[in-house]
């Protein structure tokens, strides 16, 4: 445990403290006062309810939209259901920019909505709404789907047979043993959009702002660290009640379940209701997904002299003059997101390894709690976090903000999370037996952590990988702050085009998003062969 402790002591509790630290310390000493001067400003009680309601009716929306999608790819068989699960997932990987930049394709001015009806939806909550559907429409479909084709279906059958109709059978049978996972499904999607940025930024406009967005205001425009300081709490705060209230109540329902290989659960759709379930789940996938990121390649190829690849050309250069958005040409974003995020992988492995390796071999409760605390790099801000490292990395032994590796450590402290999640489930599935076998026929730890552990979680570190490089190659809360002018990532030039006027620059933004979608996409995809090929090894 000493590595994952000292990589989150120093490159997360340190600046996330000091900022907090600095907006409450003045030259007469500590003023927490201000933490009732903020909290009584209506304009910031304002950007509390509206971060809290939008987040629990993108939660419910989320949930109502994607359950039907869960049991569709749970228990129906059709051609292309590898294929649309990975295509589904997509949106989950995509940094937050590309799915604003994607419903601003939809939504907003000259969008296909506008130039179809003349509707805009963009500066809209409906716009913020449907981003963060088609954001987390793949956590509900991954988490609950995946427990739900493993439960046996005769015993749904069972409670038929002794007269329960079609809905008592699956409220009292099927939605018990499913409710861990919907909790889980459920407090993922929730913080995800308690916690958003990206999407908010890009569509909600000046009308629209959650504690990340004021975060991001009050540190970035208005330096005013005490009232980001007393956000940041409220956030960290809020975040962390979530996490214990889910703990506690999960825990409570959690039961041995009888599960099943998925092959036995999975069949053709009989009936015109199954076969209209499925239609309707296509269609959502159609026009909620598919429709988006049609739209924003689309958009990308339609310049002033027709459809081509004028405004991808426009990425080789830099541009001149003051008004140039760039000191490098736009296109070198993608090497250097690729560099970064392969840096940030290899980080996130070896610190996410350790930790679910720790995790593992030991349960006491000093455990179980780093195991939460894990988990917060998800829930508290990125901003916060961004402008934390340039406060506290700038001096000797530590002075590292005009180094590289900063924006490769922000991005590996969400990318180290998702290792965990993967990893520790298969190495909590090894056979303790095994390794003492292999110790008592003399090998050491290490040699028999090669000789048993590795072979077994091999497909699980490929998979944690994937993971590790999509979130990295997506992240923009923090990387917004620390990336230097002549090294932007791929999410931070996007949001640069898209903040200065001109169809150029809008032109420029599609080309970008559809060349990092793409980039996902591609990992993606390896992911999921990765993950079904030779699945039985697991």
């Amino acid at each position: 445990m000493a590595v994952p402790v000292a990589f989150f002591a120093l490159f997360f509790a340190y600046p996330v403290t000091a900022i907090v630290g600095r907006g409450f310390r003045t030259d007469d000493g500590w003023r927490f006062g201000r933490i009732g001067e903020v909290l009584g400003r209506s304009d910031i009680l304002d950007v509390l309810w509206f971060t809290t309601w939008q987040a629990l009716a993108s939660t419910a929306l989320t949930l109502l939209i994607a359950l039907p999608g869960a049991y569709v790819f749970a228990r129906f068989a059709f051609p292309g259901k590898q294929v649309l699960r990975a295509v589904v997932t997509v949106p989950f990987v995509l940094p937050t920019v590309v799915v604003g930049t994607a419903f601003l394709a939809v939504l907003g001015r000259g969008g296909l909505l506008d130039e179809l009806w003349g509707v805009r939806l963009d500066t809209t909550v409906w716009a913020i709404l449907l981003a963060h559907v088609f954001f987390n429409y793949a956590v509900v479909v991954r988490t609950v789907g995946g427990l739900w084709s493993q439960l046996d279906p005769r015993q749904e059958e069972a409670a038929r047979v002794l007269g329960a109709g079609r809905f008592a059978a699956f409220r009292r049978v099927t939605l018990p043993a499913l409710a861990p996972a919907v909790a889980a499904a459920a407090l993922m999607v929730f913080l995800f959009t308690f916690t958003s940025f990206g999407v908010v930024q890009i569509l909600g406009g000046p009308a629209y702002s959650t504690l990340e967005v004021e975060v991001y205001r009050q540190t970035a425009q208005l330096l005013d660290l005490p009232t980001a300081a007393v956000l940041t709490l409220v956030q960290f705060t809020a975040v962390g009640a979530i996490l214990a209230v889910h703990a506690v109540t999960v825990r409570r329902r959690e039961r041995a379940l009888k599960l099943v290989d998925p092959a036995q659960t999975s069949r053709r759709p009989r009936g015109a209701g199954q076969w209209a379930l499925l239609g309707g789940v296509l269609l959502t996938a159609l026009l909620l997904i598919l429709l988006p990121l049609g739209v924003l390649v689309e958009r990308s190829l339609d310049g002033p002299g027709g459809y081509g690849f004028g405004y991808y050309r426009a990425l080789q250069s830099a541009g001149s003059g003051a008004t140039s958005t760039f000191l490098v040409p736009p296109l070198e974003a993608v090497g250097n997101s690729l560099r970064y995020a392969l840096v940030a992988t290899l980080i996130a492995l070896v610190v996410g390894g350790l930790a679910a390796a720790a995790l593992t071999r030991r349960a006491g409760r000093l455990v179980r709690g780093f195991d939460a605390l894990l988990m917060l790099p998800l829930g508290v801000s990125a901003v916060t976090v961004g402008f934390g490292f340039l406060i506290t990395l700038d001096e000797p032994p530590l002075d590292l903000r005009t180094s590289w590796i900063l924006v490769p450590l922000a991005q590996a402290l969400v990318g180290v999370p998702f290792v965990v999640r993967t990893m520790l489930p298969v190495l909590r599935a090894v056979d303790d037996r095994l390794r003492e076998a292999a110790a008592v026929l003399g090998a050491s730890p290490l040699r028999a952590w090669r000789e048993v552990d590795l072979p077994l979680v091999r497909r699980a570190v490929l998979v944690a990988a994937g993971f590790a490089f999509a979130v990295s190659l997506g992240e923009f809360g923090a990387t917004v702050f620390i990336a230097r002018p002549d090294t932007p990532t791929l999410p931070v030039a996007v949001a640069r085009l898209l903040g200065r006027s001109g169809e150029l620059n809008y032109g420029q933004a599609m080309a970008l998003s559809t060349i990092l979608m793409l980039v996902c996409a591609v990992s993606l995809l390896l992911l999921e062969r990765i993950r079904t090929d030779r699945s039985g090894e697991f």
